[in-house]
């Protein structure tokens, strides 16, 4: 817990006067007994209201100097605490926005929530209690030792037998605590995954009739939990009494000793009350470690579990220094050809070519290259040895049957998880040596599960480019084949969407993401099954005008060829145009070339097609 104590260096002033004024405070609440003490002895015992009136004015002095030392001080205290959580959540946040895909997967997403909020919030309230506690214990808890051996040094002793009974409870409670908060932790995760997935899952479980089911398995993580927040609560319960019952048997143990040596003339009385004001500040501070050491076990397990998110490094960072050919894009690089069916695909393209004096750069070049990816923890590779080229001004669709790895296979380009062996390049240059920035400025990239932010139409298309026009937006949508149905909707581009686009059709949802990818102009567009909530009517629309889109984004952007495009797609009705068709079957490429090529001598695709259309339709 100690090593996220650095995040309140930036209020390094705050906090010296935070303890400055701790520290002014702790001295008054002792000086206070001695002046009380004073009045008794000085003042009533001899009847001089004189001395009683002008000592009793003093101590209304230090009461008013230590309660306004005690406002600002807390005041300044929760602020920097505040301040320190949200620091910390701030880092967190953007720690957890540098992970790849493998680390979320390995912490899930319950729990990064949970680490992010509920421990912050933990190690935040340790930090609040110990700027008003820090000082002030360790100081009452040393001066009242002092003060009280000054009014009496054999009534002191008790002292010395008090101190250690408690410090003992506090032990054995805090051995008995810490494995209880780390396990409670563990257990808000589980919670928070039920009822995220409860909540994210409503439709299935509803449709299935499963709701009684899921409340029985939010029955059990709630009464786990509950378990043993219960048995924690329970040491605290015990542990509170047995203190107070200390206490009061000190106070009792004390004022009987003490009226005994009143009585023999050996200390005043005065001295006597002061002493008991003394030993009760004493405890007090006892108490306020005890409250502390109640909540350091669980801190400290939330902050040993957000400590494990801020020193992951992510499995995929930036180079230290980007390549060259990010300053000026590469020329025109020819296409690998792993098989006879590429070279030829390749070939049909390569006539587009620009003046020979002068030839434009490619930009957009996909390139995989003997290629193995295996997920983290797993026994086989996912896919094996995958070598294409995706040629700028061409569609590349990728098919195969369900868990092939064709998701898989385009979610390296963007780097979502980085190539087990093999290189996936860009123009040329292995995209590990460029930044993630670079990389991703080049990828239009729409997800096989269309995603849309709570907001608006406009501020979700804009997520791609974030100065992008009103006719940007609208030209967007209309290439998505969604401009329709958005300028029916109440505010057009500035009607809602709510989180996750839920008040959006699937086929809606798809269009817009589709419409939010291409704001952006990308030099790549990778479009992860994404017409699959089309109807074929709108399916066949949106790929007419995306390509005639696509083939114009080249002179716009003055290269020799426009962007490149690839596609996983389930229909082959989708992809049957495309450039080049890679047929995935085991993550390996067991066809690749054009339809009519696949159709004679690929077995796996021509079994894909003819599962899907009749012979007069494949012809």
């Amino acid at each position: 817990m100690l090593k996220l104590l650095k995040y309140l260096r930036p209020y390094r002033k705050q906090l010296i006067l935070v303890f400055a004024l701790l520290l002014v405070q702790a001295v008054s609440n002792l000086y206070l007994p001695d002046l009380n003490a004073n009045i008794i002895n000085n003042g009533i015992a001899r009847g001089n209201t004189d001395y009683i009136l002008r000592t009793g004015g003093f101590m209304l002095l230090v009461t008013f100097l230590l309660a306004a030392c005690s406002i600002v001080s807390v005041y300044w205290g929760s602020r920097t605490a505040m301040s320190f959580g949200r620091d910390l959540r701030s880092e967190i946040f953007r720690k957890v926005q540098s992970f790849s895909q493998a680390e979320v997967d390995r912490f899930g997403t319950p729990s990064l929530i949970t680490r992010n909020t509920n421990d912050v919030q933990q190690v935040q309230m340790v930090v609040l209690m110990g700027l008003n506690m820090m000082i002030s214990a360790p100081v009452m808890c040393i001066g009242g030792i002092i003060m009280a051996l000054r009014q009496d040094v054999p009534l002191s002793a008790s002292i010395i037998i008090i101190v250690p009974i408690m410090g003992a409870i506090i032990g054995v409670v805090m051995r008995e605590a810490l494995p209880l908060f780390r396990s409670m932790q563990i257990k808000i995760d589980r919670l928070n995954q039920v009822v995220r997935e409860k909540l994210s899952g409503i439709r299935v479980i509803k449709a299935f009739v499963k709701t009684d089911y899921e409340a029985h398995r939010f029955d059990e993580a709630n009464l786990d939990l509950t378990s043993t927040a219960l048995r924690i609560n329970r040491l605290v319960a015990l542990t509170m009494p047995l203190l107070m019952l200390i206490l009061n048997i000190s106070l009792i143990t004390i004022t009987w000793f003490g009226a005994h040596r009143i009585d023999s003339g050996a200390m005043p009385i005065g001295n006597l009350t002061a002493f008991i004001a003394y030993v009760m500040q004493i405890l007090m501070s006892v108490m306020m470690a005890v409250m502390m050491f109640v909540m350091i076990p669980r801190a400290s397990a939330s902050a040993e579990r957000i400590q494990e998110v801020l020193q992951t490094e992510p499995s995929i960072g930036d180079p230290e220094t980007a390549p060259a050919t990010l300053a000026a894009p590469v020329a025109p690089v020819a296409p690998a050809t792993s098989t006879a069916s590429d070279a030829a695909s390749a070939g049909s393209s390569a006539g587009a070519g620009s003046p020979a004096s002068t030839p434009a750069p490619i930009r957009g070049h996909v390139e995989f290259r003997n290629v193995e990816f295996a997920y983290p923890g797993a026994e086989a590779p996912v896919l094996k040895g995958i070598s294409f080229a995706a040629q700028p001004g061409e569609i590349t669709a990728i098919v195969g049957s369900t868990g092939c790895g064709k998701s898989t296979l385009i979610n390296l380009i963007p780097r979502f998880y980085d190539v087990t062996n093999g290189s996936v390049l860009v123009d040329g240059v292995d995209i590990r040596e460029l930044t993630q920035q670079d990389l991703r400025d080049k990828v239009g990239f729409v997800p096989q599960k269309a995603f849309l932010f709570s907001g608006t139409v406009a501020s979700n298309l804009r997520y791609g480019k974030s100065d992008a026009t009103d006719d940007e937006l609208w030209h967007a949508l209309e290439v998505a084949q969604a401009a329709d149905f958005v300028s029916e909707m109440p505010g057009q581009l500035e009607a809602v969407v709510s989180q996750g686009g839920t008040n959006l059709s699937g086929g809606q949802r798809q269009r817009l993401a589709i419409a939010r990818a291409l704001v952006r102009k990308p030099e790549i567009c990778v479009f992860d099954d994404s017409f699959s909530a089309l109807d074929f009517t709108t399916d066949a629309r949106l790929r007419a005008a995306l390509g005639d889109e696509l083939r114009s984004a080249g002179a716009e952007a003055n290269v020799d060829a426009s962007a490149t495009v690839l596609i996983v797609a389930q229909r082959v009705s989708t992809i049957m145009n495309a450039d080049r068709i890679i047929v995935l079957d085991r993550g390996m490429i067991v066809g690749m070339g054009t339809h009519k090529e696949l159709m004679e001598r690929c077995a796996v695709y021509r079994e894909i097609v003819f599962s899907q259309l009749a012979e007069e339709e494949v012809a």
